[in-house]
């Protein structure tokens, strides 16, 4: 099982502190690591030590920091440039990573910060589906969560993933961690470069709901209820990720 951390996006709501850097490089904790370093150390606890990060917005900020990183958690860490970041939304840096799922993977969104039990519950899963999607199903949700709903007829699969959801249809939020089985490779690339065809502008989570339309093997996992998370993407929820580190 190798990781996938993407971090390529711009941070632009959280400017200008992503002026230089990107976001998955601000701080978190007291003790001063990143968003990136605690999904690099979430890997490592659960055992993957080959990690491949996607760069594009301040890519050099990451490159300076992989070698203490490796050092620090005992792993290799690959790194692939999305040279498209500032114009393509992320179904491409996905679809960028398409040999590293073929072998196995679990990704996790580089703005993400969440306990290490995530992980452990998507592989504990394993068996389940081709591709493991983690669901907080215990949260209240609005607009802006990417929502999904699942068949309760069909063992949790899939049926349909987006932010464009009423709230009261969707079983859940996905958290932006996902797990994938080697099987899932070449049919998770033709739907994620399907997707990115018909629109660029398309997020990696329209690449799964293309392939659920297609016959996918899909479902979701719940993170279990009272998990304390946050995706990051702009100087509140920076503020809360800060309050999540330290009630870990």
């Amino acid at each position: 099982m190798h990781g996938i951390v993407l971090a390529a996006g711009g941070g632009t709501r959280l400017r200008p502190l992503t002026d230089a850097l990107p976001k998955t490089l601000l701080t978190v904790t007291n003790d001063g690591r990143s968003i990136l370093e605690l999904a690099v150390a979430n890997l490592a606890e659960v055992g993957i030590t080959d990690i491949t990060v996607v760069t594009g917005h301040a890519a050099t900020a990451i490159d300076d920091l992989v070698p203490t990183l490796e050092k620090r958690y005992d792993v290799r860490i690959d790194q692939r440039y999305n040279d498209r970041y500032a114009t393509w939304n992320n179904a491409y840096s996905v679809w960028l990573v398409r040999d590293v799922i073929a072998r196995g993977a679990l990704l996790v969104n580089g703005d993400t910060v969440h306990p290490v039990d995530v992980e452990r519950r998507l592989l504990a899963s394993r068996g389940s589906a081709d591709v493991l999607l983690a669901i907080d199903d215990d949260k209240t949700l609005g607009e802006e969560e990417m929502k999904v709903q699942l068949d309760d007829q069909a063992g949790g699969a899939l049926r349909r993933i987006t932010k464009q959801m009423d709230p009261s249809q969707a079983h859940g939020e996905y958290i932006g961690v996902t797990l994938f089985e080697p099987a899932a490779g070449q049919p998770l690339a033709d739907a994620l470069e399907a997707t990115y065809d018909r629109d660029p502008g398309l997020y990696y989570e329209d690449g799964y709901q293309e392939l659920a339309d297609r016959g996918g093997s899909v479902t979701g996992v719940s993170i279990g209820a009272g998990v304390r998370w946050v995706e990051v993407d702009d100087h509140d929820d920076l503020a809360r990720a800060h309050t999540v580190t330290a009630g870990a």
